[in-house]
């Protein structure tokens, strides 16, 4: 390393080192990655003092270590293997008492552990960061009272600099491999939904977390309904003769996860009564459960012989990368399903009738009041791709989800499987949101979702309706479907009319975004949402029923129930169309506030 000029002498050269120490410090925090930080640090040094060894210590809080993250002239094998605890040696002693160390007599301190022989005399700077201690710059000379006064001074502003520059680089590096993360977990989502075959889905789901979180062992465990078990489907290092039995629901801390539908982080193992040991060193575990629509399929296991070696992030992880699985396990397994029975086609189709009639809801959610719903769905064939749902995510809040995938037939059948289970997702989600997503976020979000599945051919128009029957309003957003349909309660004469909202399809473009309107609900309000298979019905004529025959017959049967108006309006559509076969699903519910 080049010499420095000697300690300043007089106020002009304390001006050149503060001006010296401005220029440093700025060079130092314009610099973003890490490695190339480290690497910077001694270079920048050697030209406000003399050394002949570097090192740049971080800390571990967590095992309280203080490691070599770069180093100049020390040996390989020491810059490598050296540890330090908090407290051991000149720089651990500099980092437990948060203040710079300065010995020209190495020799002579009993505090003194040799890393760099040779070495005559030592400088210590601990890195403080908003109060807390990050790690320590070291500094070497093989020359007896090589150090200054001035040195440490100068040494403890430039370190104030390189802390800043060190805890900046650290979060661009967060953000970066966050961003990464996100994008890793896009393209495991597209080969999830590429894989249907049941085993090869699951070992490759395997393989593919630990791209996102490094784990000793990781367990894929499904849910057998009939006998109240998880069965172990996947087993990665899960010990050579340990045999992993089943697992009743609600015992051990899968059993635990899957029972209540929630994940469990634990730190220490040994501490949770819980926990089952199946392996001999486990000390720390996390759990996701699979969860789709509202039952848990099965659970995610990871486990680690380090205490606290999964995190939060690694929780929210797995949970995002967990809905992507049970999706495609779900498929997975309709798929086997119907590739099982291929030359039984007429089982086959009426099993897939009573999949999809079991994926919509039969009634409204538990404890609704004032407000009456009916639905109905006939497919242009024996599978169709429109669908509908009604949840319930908070109390007093009704959510309406109508929707119509492009084409018929099996396909449209998957595909509205799939858009209806991101319905669910997106809504449930508003438990747990800070900020609960609005009918338009919730739109966006699954637009995102379903153009990254690169279905071209496939789009989705959904209408997606919130009822706030505490603050009585109600809030609506269209991605593409026919404009929904409202009767106002309690004015004699007026008729219904139409809520104008356009939308783009879902699935179509990337980054679409979409409006909301907020209405306020008086008793006796009728909404109606509809597919385009009611208003283009066509007749022998090929005329289209249209919405003004729609909005007539809602006129005409407002005053009915729910149930009444739905029927009323097939009953219409099916006397328009004559001996037309229907050229499109079609669906239809009505929501009448009776209260």
């Amino acid at each position: 390393m080049t010499t420095s000029p000697q300690p300043p002498s007089s106020p002009q050269d304390l001006r050149e080192i503060v001006i010296t120490l401005f220029e440093l410090g700025r060079e130092v925090t314009s610099v973003l990655d890490l490695q190339e930080l480290l690497q910077k640090i001694p270079t920048l040094i050697s030209r406000l003092t003399h050394f002949h060894a570097f090192a740049a210590y971080l800390l571990d809080e967590k095992a309280g270590e203080l490691a070599v993250a770069y180093s100049v002239g020390y040996p390989e094998d020491i810059a490598r293997s050296l540890r330090l605890k908090v407290g051991q040696g000149l720089v651990g002693t500099a980092v437990a008492e948060g203040r710079p160390i300065v010995v020209n007599d190495v020799q002579a301190d009993v505090r003194y552990v040799e890393a760099v022989p040779g070495s005559r005399a030592e400088l210590v700077v601990p890195l403080r960061r908003k109060g807390r201690i990050i790690g320590a710059l070291n500094l070497l000379s093989d020359r007896v009272d090589s150090f200054t006064g001035t040195d440490e001074m100068i040494m403890r502003q430039f370190g104030a600099h390189v802390s800043v520059a060190i805890e900046n680089a650290r979060l661009f590096e967060e953000e970066r491999r966050y961003a990464n993360t996100l994008e890793t977990l896009a393209e495991i989502g597209r080969e999830f939904a590429s894989i249907l075959n049941l085993d090869e889905l699951l070992t490759r789901i395997a393989n593919l977390t630990k791209r996102v979180i490094d784990y000793r062992t990781f367990g894929i465990l499904l849910v057998n309904e009939e006998t109240n078990e998880l069965e172990i489907k996947v087993a990665v290092r899960y010990g050579e003769h340990e045999t992993v039995p089943r697992i009743k629901m609600g015992l051990g801390l899968t059993g635990y996860a899957a029972l209540h539908k929630k994940s469990v982080l634990v730190p220490d193992v040994s501490k949770d009564p819980r926990y089952i040991s199946l392996v001999k060193d486990i000390r720390s575990e996390l759990v996701i459960p699979l969860l789709l629509k509202d039952r848990c399929i099965g659970v995610f296991d990871l486990e680690s012989p380090e205490l606290d070696a999964f995190k939060k992030s690694d929780e929210e992880i797995l949970t995002l990368l967990a809905s992507q699985a049970a999706v495609a396990i779900e498929n997975a397994r309709l798929y086997e399903t119907i590739r099982a029975n291929e030359l039984r086609l007429e089982k086959e189709v009426s099993f897939a009738q009573r999949v999809q009639a079991a994926l919509l809801p039969t009634e409204l959610p538990k404890r609704m009041k004032h407000v009456d719903v009916a639905a109905r769905f006939e497919p242009a064939r024996e599978l169709g791709g429109d669908l509908y749902d009604f949840l319930a995510p908070e109390p007093n809040t009704l959510v309406i989800a109508v929707g119509d995938v492009s084409g018929k037939g099996v396909p449209a059948a998957l595909y509205g499987a799939f858009a209806g289970e991101l319905v669910r997702s997106r809504t449930f989600r508003r438990r747990f949101a800070a900020d609960h997503a609005g009918p338009a976020q919730v739109l966006a979000s699954m637009n995102t979702i379903l153009y990254e599945r690169q279905l071209e051919q496939y789009y989705c128009t959904l209408l997606y309706t919130v009822f706030d029957f505490k603050r009585r309003t109600v809030m609506i957003a269209n991605a593409g479907l026919p404009y929904p349909i409202r009767r106002r309660g309690g004015t004699v004469g007026e008729a219904s009319s139409q809520i104008e909202l356009p939308g783009v399809p879902l699935g179509s473009f990337s980054g679409t975004t979409y409006d909301e309107v907020v209405l306020d609900l008086k008793p006796g309000d009728v909404f109606v949402f509809a597919t385009d298979g009611v208003t283009e019905a066509q007749d022998p004529l090929m005329r289209e029923f249209g919405a003004e025959r729609l909005l007539a017959t809602v006129d005409q049967l407002h005053d009915r129930p729910a149930r009444d108006i739905v029927d009323g309006i097939f009953s219409a559509v099916q006397e328009f169309r004559g001996d037309m076969a229907p050229n499109d699903d079609t669906t239809a519910v009505v929501v009448k506030i009776t209260g």
